[in-house]
């Protein structure tokens, strides 16, 4: 044995420590309820364009699923358990100047092992702050964006993101950076 190396062997975690197989029980859950099988959005092509500048040179956007806070909508605070009636269904876009309240209440994650008490998981505007001040981006965009959650494909790709891009547009937008909740 050598100087430092550890003493025991690697504890393995229990068999019942698996990920989550959230996508055959998204299946059932809508099987149940009468739906077709569902379909992922899963495409065999998937545009990409390399930004055309240096980062340190392009505004750079944000778009979040997180929810505007809705006061008489129920307990949308940290560890709240899910709310549907917290969710939205329209674009939103408020300046970067402050810091929104938003909250993620209203979309299902694993509330057992996380909280939502860190906002820059589901809204990192202090940190794309701090690297537009540093010099690593060249400006944030004045104004960031929220994306429904409503669970259309079909509202997503015709209705959410032609307007999101829309809105990108008027901003002067060079990249944008996409947090899902």
């Amino acid at each position: 044995m050598t100087a430092g190396a550890p003493t025991t062997s690697p504890v393995f975690a229990p068999d019942h420590d698996v990920p989550i197989p959230y996508m055959q029980r998204t299946r059932e859950y809508y099987l149940a309820l009468g739906f077709p099988p569902y379909r992922w959005a899963h495409f065999a092509d998937v545009p990409f364009t390399p930004l055309r500048m240096q980062l340190a040179r392009a505004r750079v956007g944000l778009i979040t699923t997180a929810a505007p806070f809705q006061p008489g909508a129920g307990d949308q605070g940290p560890g709240a358990p899910y709310n549907a009636a917290a969710k939205f269904y329209k674009v939103y876009s408020v300046s970067t100047e402050t810091v929104p309240d938003v909250r993620i209440s209203h979309v299902g994650y694993d509330r057992r092992h996380t909280t939502a008490a860190d906002l820059n998981t589901y809204l990192p505007l202090a940190r794309l702050t701090e690297a537009a001040a540093a010099g690593r981006i060249g400006a944030l965009a004045p104004r960031l964006h929220g994306a429904p959650t409503n669970r259309s494909q079909r509202t997503t790709m015709e209705t959410d993101a032609v307007e999101l891009l829309r809105r990108c547009q008027e901003d002067a937008v060079d990249a944008v950076v996409l947090v899902p909740t």
